[in-house]
């Protein structure tokens, strides 16, 4: 064996660690379990009418409110969740974890549950919907429900990236900008935000991406309306009902939200500094 490829069996040996070798069967189990069902779902595409489906009306309805959507609740998630980083970075240890707990709920509680939740906050019924229903508006089952859904969920994405890149950078340099006299706006302008940017970046790319993939809310507190408030995952859900759009267009979206998923997880991965390449 020649010194150079010694050197790389010891690298190789070094990065594997000593971790028992049984354990890949139960890894590649797990691999299995995540890819296969992917690849069940990419076999099933009728491709000779994938364009056909695609851009069929309801295909481009569903699709076009979905994007149209999360864009305007990425954007409230924007300006919501970078004060709200803010605050939870720069709070005590004890506060920020009580800030942090908060954020995090929607992360972990079913989204069935946010919808009923939400539903009972803006139902005509509820304190809140009662007073918005006196100046005539009415949110539950309307466009608005969606984008108010799907902020409620992608909201905690957006903070919980942005609040660990903010603390990753520390307040070294802010105070050495105060120091030379920047205000507040401008630290935060270009110190701040220039710094987070990885971070921010990627907070708002997985932001939009569950915010188009929202389900369980959206169901429950805007309804399943074409055109109003049926996005694409409630199109394929309907299609697998039985109703709305066919099931090829059913497949055809499914691929398309994989697709976006995949693009996602290769953007934010681009954005990350220390993402090895």
């Amino acid at each position: 064996m020649t010194v150079t490829a010694a050197r790389d069996v010891r690298a190789h040996e070094e990065r594997a660690g000593f971790v028992p070798r049984v354990l890949a069967v139960p890894a590649v189990i797990g691999l299995a379990l995540l890819v296969l069902p992917l690849a069940a779902l990419v076999l099933r595409v009728e491709w000779s009418t994938l364009w056909s489906d695609v851009t069929s009306p309801q295909a481009l309805s569903a699709l076009g409110l979905s994007l149209a959507t999360g864009a305007v609740a990425t954007t409230v998630c924007v300006v919501l969740g970078v004060p709200l980083a803010l605050l939870i970075a720069r709070s005590t240890v004890r506060t920020a974890a009580v800030l942090r707990a908060f954020v995090t709920v929607p992360l972990v509680l079913p989204p069935m549950v946010g919808g009923v939740a939400m539903l009972f906050l803006f139902g005509r019924t509820s304190w809140l919907g009662g007073i918005l229903a006196e100046w005539g508006i009415r949110i539950p089952f309307t466009t608005t429900a969606v984008v108010l859904a799907q902020t409620f969920v992608a909201l905690p994405f957006l903070v919980l990236a942005l609040e660990g890149a903010l603390r990753s950078t520390g307040t070294g340099f802010e105070q050495a900008a105060a120091g030379l006299g920047a205000g507040r706006w401008t630290i935060l302008a270009r110190v701040t935000l220039p710094l987070a940017a990885p971070g921010l970046v990627a907070g708002i790319v997985l932001c939009f991406a569950r915010a188009i993939g929202e389900f369980g809310a959206t169901a429950l507190f805007a309804g399943n309306a074409p055109g109003v408030t049926q996005t694409m995952p409630l199109a394929i859900y309907t299609a697998f009902n039985g109703a709305g759009v066919s099931q090829g267009t059913a497949v055809a979206l499914s691929l398309l939200l994989l697709v976006t998923a995949v693009g996602v997880l290769l953007l934010v991965r681009a954005w990350r500094a220390e993402a090895p390449r």
